[in-house]
Order: structure tokens, then C-alpha cells, then sequence
């Protein structure tokens, strides 16, 4: 393997999805990693435990998933850009922790490699059923930032741009895999690092005797202590004021909560990121994510050769989703239909959006495996007739 300096691989690998990821943490500046194994993602925390030793951070494998989301957290506070990374039943046991994370404002990156559920499902095959609770698996009232990669050159990339956003927004951020993508093997470049664009931690430029740990920036995001430079500050999981001190009325909460959405939801329109293809004159809008973006290549293909006027949409940024942008096209098309491995969950946000605007459709399947593309084409002409 062809390394920098630093141990970070550069140059072209033949790598699945799972071991990009890996090797996109490292390349971000990843330097504590926590887990727990479970299948399909388990190839990420292998390959980041036998290559961390050459890079110079810690590799845990801890006892739970809930411990290994608190573990990630704790190493961020110490300064260091950590991860996880888990599946179906481990990432319900992680919501209670990424909760916490929003609520200490906390940078990191949870990657899920999807697989069919509910329960223990069906632990070595294909899901995209995990989508709803990425948005809203925890308690409370927050925003998220979740990304979809549908390759392993993606999967690599879409980790340094999760680092990257979990440290310009100080939340923890999602890099939503499924199966397919983590298992798939395929080309992938790797940069050189000084090629890599890196986001560093904001730290605050006042004394220790000036500084309050949640005193925000004019975008809402307060800047961070550095560690062991005599900052002495306190954080906590309740509702608290700008010096991290418990609060707990309804006058705090109602200023804590929006700042915590808000630093989100207004910045949406640099956060959010989308694929179009051939939507000036489409009749209908194909919206899809991960493999199944692929998968309905064929389909898509088929119906342009019968003359049906049909556009894309790949959501690579599920959460923000794209709701200013759907209402846009809602005015102009027939319908929509979305395209997803679960018996539908994102096609109740793309209704949402559209506004009754126009009909809305799902062509789903339940995992296991990919769609068949003729049921994607069979969709398009009944959703044209």
C-alpha cells in the first residue's frame, strides 16, 4: 500500500465501500475510533484498527454500542475527530448517546452500513430501512446531518465531508451506507492529503477567564475550548445556559432548542447536497439514494428509449432534505416517485414537500436485496399512463 508521511494511503485501490470509509476517516484526521462489531460494518472498524497503529491514534473495541458512542464523545471533548460505526440493533442502542452529542454540541461521525430489519433481520443483506430513524431516533427536538454514499469512491469521500461538516456545525453527523455499498469493490482514488480540503476545529480565540463553552458565532455554532490551555468549563446533557450550567425552565429551553435546530436549518442551503438529471422537462422525477441510485439506471435508460420524459433526483444529503427544491419541481411535473430498499419511509418527507402539488409514489422494496430494474420501469409507465 502506496502511504504518505503520515501513514495515509494515496494513490488508486481497489477497496469495498466499508474499508474506504475507513480509510476516509483517516484521511479526514480521524485519530479515536470506538466500536462494537456487527455485521455488515464491521470491515470499517477492522481495517481502522489494523491501520490506526501506523498513524499514531487508539482503536477500542468497547462493549456495547452504547458505550462506544459515549467513548466517541468523550475523545472529541479531549480534542481529537473521532467516529463510530454500527448497523440496524446497534444503532438504536447509539440513539440515546447521539442525542447527547446534539445536545453538547459535540463534532463526530456515526457511519451506519444498513441492512434489512426490523430486529436482528437480516444481518448479512441489503437495507435502506434505517433512513427515518437517522432523522428521528433520538428524544427531543434537533436537526441532523446525514449523507449517502452509493460507491466506495463515495464512501470515502462523503466520510471526510461528514468530519468536515461535523466540525463546521459542531454536531454529530451520519454517513448512511447500506450493504451493497459497504460490501461492493470498486476503484478508488485517494488523494494526496495536502489535495484534501480539511474543515479544523473552531477553537476560541478569548482567555480562559473570558470564555463560556455555548456562547455562539454570528452562524449560531459556538466555538470550542482547546484542551489543557487552563480552560476550566462545564457541560451537561440538560437543558443549559450559554456557561453549560443546568437550567432547567422553560425560558432556557426555548432559547437552547432553536439555536440547536437553527444553526442547521438556516445554514440547509450550504449544507444540503442533490444530483439532478433531466429535470427541465421531465413528466416524472425519479428520487433515490445509496445502491438504489444505480439499481434504476437500466429503468431509467428504458423508459427515455420509449419516449417517457423522466428525470433524477439522487439524495446525497438525506437530512437536510431538499424540501425548497421539490417544491420547485412539484409545480412542474406530473409526479414523483421514490425509489427505496424499505416498504417506504422517505417518500412521507417527498410527499410532505411536494405540497399536493403533484401525485407522489413509491416503488419499494422490502431488502434483502437491490430492485429489480423492471419493476422501476413498470412503476414509470404506470405512473405515465
Amino acid at each position: 500500500m502506496k502511504a504518505d508521511a503520515k501513514g495515509v494511503l494515496t494513490g488508486s485501490h481497489y477497496l469495498d465501500g466499508d474499508h474506504a470509509c475507513a480509510e476516509g476517516a483517516l484521511a479526514a484526521g480521524c485519530r479515536f475510533f470506538a466500536g462494537y462489531p456487527i455485521t455488515p460494518s464491521t470491515e470499517v472498524a477492522e481495517r481502522f484498527a489494523a491501520r490506526i497503529p501506523h498513524i499514531g491514534g487508539i482503536y477500542i473495541q468497547m462493549e456495547d454500542e452504547m458505550g462506544s458512542m459515549n467513548a466517541v464523545l468523550g475523545a472529541a471533548w479531549a480534542g481529537k475527530k473521532s467516529m463510530t460505526v454500527t448497523s440496524g440493533p446497534g444503532f438504536s442502542l447509539m440513539m440515546e448517546n447521539l442525542g447527547l452529542g446534539v445536545m453538547l454540541e459535540t463534532p463526530c461521525v456515526l457511519a451506519n452500513v444498513q441492512r434489512g430489519g426490523p430486529s436482528t433481520g437480516l444481518p448479512t443483506l441489503p437495507g435502506q430501512s434505517d433512513v427515518m430513524q437517522a432523522r428521528w431516533g433520538s428524544h427531543g427536538d434537533y436537526e441532523i446531518i446525514a449523507l449517502s454514499p452509493s460507491s466506495p469512491q463515495e464512501a470515502f469521500e462523503f466520510t471526510i465531508e461528514a468530519f468536515n461538516l461535523s466540525e463546521r456545525y459542531r454536531v454529530p453527523v451520519l454517513v448512511m451506507l447500506d450493504e451493497c455499498v459497504g460490501h461492493m469493490t470498486e476503484k478508488v482514488i485517494i488523494p494526496p492529503a495536502d489535495e484534501i480540503e480539511l474543515v479544523p476545529r473552531r477553537y476560541t480565540t478569548l482567555p480562559p477567564e473570558e470564555f463560556w463553552p455555548y456562547v455562539p458565532d454570528e452562524d449560531l455554532v459556538p466555538p470550542m475550548p482547546p484542551v489543557g490551555k487552563g480552560y476550566r468549563f462545564h457541560i451537561t446533557g440538560l437543558t443549559h445556559d450559554y456557561k453549560g450550567y443546568p437550567v432547567m425552565n422553560a425560558e432556557c429551553q426555548n432559547e437552547l432548542v432553536p439555536r440547536l435546530c437553527d444553526k442547521i436549518l438556516k445554514n440547509a442551503d450550504d449544507i444540503i447536497r442533490i444530483e439532478e438529471e433531466n429535470t427541465e422537462d421531465a413528466e416524472v422525477i425519479l428520487v433515490s439514494f445509496g445502491i438504489s441510485s444505480r439499481v434504476m439506471i437500466p429503468a431509467i435508460r428504458r423508459a427515455r428509449k420509449k419516449g417517457i420524459k423522466v428525470g433524477t433526483i439522487r439524495l446525497i444529503t438525506l437530512w437536510p432534505f431538499p424540501e425548497k427544491r421539490i417544491r420547485e419541481l412539484a409545480k412542474k411535473v406530473k409526479a414523483f416517485i421514490m425509489v427505496e430498499m424499505n416498504y417506504g419511509q422517505m417518500v412521507y418527507e417527498l410527499e410532505r414537500c411536494t405540497g399536493g402539488q403533484c401525485e407522489t409514489h413509491l416503488c419499494w422494496h422490502c431488502g434483502g436485496w437491490v430492485h429489480d430494474p423492471d419493476e422501476i420501469y413498470k412503476k414509470i409507465v404506470e405512473v405515465t399512463k
